[in-house]
């Protein structure tokens, strides 16, 4: 073969593989919205700066006459490439291609950039478009899974992992994506299950459609499975793109620092009023967050789900924070099951990744109730206050107004190792509310009183003097400093400054026994 021979040879070989399924397929893939693997990996990316790996490799399967449908790539494109000029390695699942169905030779090209990946501390980011396993080429299929997801077990907490739900992801290949830091699903295309509608209704007896059941609506608001939606491929991408500007490469990096024009010192006097006079009055905490951060600008995470308590990445003074802050327009911002859970997973995250946490605190407590109670709130609300026991990252807490019982011990309290505690004039940090309080203490002397109301009036406006206020913490060394709402950006910032250099390290162990 002349070299002139090799060079078309090897031409037709690329082709093939940018190819896929063929133009037939690449056709149905963009009908339903959808673009191609390659089309993904292009868009996301830094403009060329993709490098393909194993981009001939096929499978080795004989049966089912599989021996002539060898494609090159086998329904997966695998390689790295860069994100805002940082390096990244890089899965895309091609649909046009056994439906992306995953065979062993898939698995190993997935496995083999992961492995890359680890070895030289860069992100990985997957898309998913998948119909499952390949039926094909039986238990192989199910050893790839299964090798895929001890490597995403092996890299949690070493280098972040991204996956973005493009098309279908069903049965066991839903657990690597759910092994992952962060999930990002497409509306419509994207679905996530591990059984289908036709098998539920054939065992439970249930019908429901595919959207219902695993939809993007449905993960981001009630499984808490996706942390973010997207409208379609490329805002999903774009997404992405943007999250990667809060994260570190790796666990030894730290996080990117983007300079800003904003000053560390500017003050907002707008803080000052708004908060209402009434404890019992909702306000927006992303109004306080937004005023105090970098440009305004927060990146929320996880935002339609357990939705009284919010979480998301922002910066001060350029350096990238991880916001945890109770939301008391919902549920008086009360911590709940899914609060907890939603809240923990974020400052493990953060943590893991060398992240500081900036917490704001308006908590009146755990939710009560009987739903709470059976479903382990106790547990789950463990997790949160283990997530905030076992980070060593800077912890920086503002009290905003209200931090009752076992939550404000919960919510990144000096006595949990809070580096820096602050509260506004005005917080209240006590067992519990005023009312509530003076009912317990005082109930007899309440009861034997001849005008009962004024009796407790006095009571409570004794107490409220006395406990609903932060000075008697702040005796105790219980909050480093009382400060005025149009402070806190310049707190926090100097904080953060100051923390920089923080070194903490736990016990020896071989790993913790999270409560899970």
């Amino acid at each position: 073969m002349t070299i002139q021979k090799s060079f078309e040879q090897l031409e037709t070989k690329r082709n093939q593989s940018r190819q896929g399924g063929g133009e037939e397929r690449i056709a149905k893939q963009h009908a339903a919205g959808k673009l191609t693997a390659h089309e993904r990996l292009d868009y996301l990316l830094d403009p060329g700066s993709f490098v393909e790996l194993d981009a001939l490799k096929t499978h080795r399967c004989t049966d089912f006459g599989m021996d002539t449908q060898k494609i090159p790539g086998d329904g997966v494109v695998t390689g790295h490439g860069r994100i805002h000029g940082r390096p990244v390695c890089v899965f895309a699942q091609d649909f046009t291609v056994f439906g992306g169905a995953l065979g062993e030779a898939h698995a190993d090209k997935i496995c083999k950039v992961m492995d890359l990946a680890v070895k030289t501390g860069c992100p990985v980011i997957g898309l998913n478009d998948s119909g499952g396993a390949r039926i094909q080429e039986g238990v192989q299929s199910l050893g790839g899974y299964a090798e895929i997801f001890w490597r995403n077990a092996q890299a949690s907490g070493v280098i972040p992992q991204i996956s973005v739900i493009m098309g279908p992801c069903a049965g066991g290949a839903v657990y690597s994506p759910a092994l992952t830091d962060f999930v990002v699903m497409v509306d419509k295309t994207a679905h996530m299950f591990i059984t289908g509608p036709d098998v539920i209704k054939t065992v439970t007896h249930e019908t429901v459609d595919k959207e219902s059941l695993g939809g993007s609506v449905t993960h981001a608001g009630k499984s808490g499975v996706a942390h973010f939606r997207a409208q379609d491929d490329k805002s999903s991408l774009d997404l992405v793109r943007h999250l990667f500007q809060f994260i570190p490469s790796n666990n030894l990096d730290a996080a990117p620092v983007k300079p800003t024009s904003d000053s560390v010192d500017r003050e907002d006097p707008a803080l000052d009023k708004l908060i209402p006079d009434s404890p019992n009055q909702p306000y927006n905490i992303t109004d306080i967050i937004r005023s105090t951060v970098d440009d305004s600008h927060f990146m929320e995470v996880h935002a339609d789900y357990a939705k009284n308590i919010v979480v998301g990445f922002a910066r001060y003074g350029g350096m990238p924070v991880g916001i945890v802050a109770n939301q008391p327009m919902v549920l008086a911002g009360c911590l709940d099951i899914d609060a907890s859970l939603k809240a923990a997973r974020f400052v493990r995250f953060c943590d893991a990744f060398n992240i500081p946490l900036v917490t704001f605190v308006d908590v009146p407590g755990f939710l009560p109730g009987t739903a709470q109670e059976f479903g382990g709130i106790i547990k789950h609300g463990a997790k949160l206050l283990y997530a905030y026991c076992e980070a060593t990252v800077p912890k920086i807490t503002v009290v905003t107004r209200k931090a009752y019982g076992g939550a404000y011990d919960v919510m990144s309290s000096k006595h949990i190792r809070g580096d820096m505690n602050f509260a506004y004039p005005f917080a209240e940090l006590a067992v519990m509310g005023a009312d509530g309080a003076v009912n317990i203490i005082h109930r007899k002397e309440i009861a034997a009183s001849k005008d009962a109301t004024a009796t407790q009036k006095q009571l409570t406006d004794k107490y409220r003097e006395t406990f609903a206020n932060p000075y008697k913490a702040a005796e105790l060394g219980y909050i480093d400093a009382v400060i005025y709402p149009r402070e806190t950006r310049k707190h926090i910032c100097a904080a953060l400054q100051l923390l920089r250099s923080k070194r903490e390290k736990g016990l020896p162990k071989k790993h913790d026994n999270l409560p899970l």
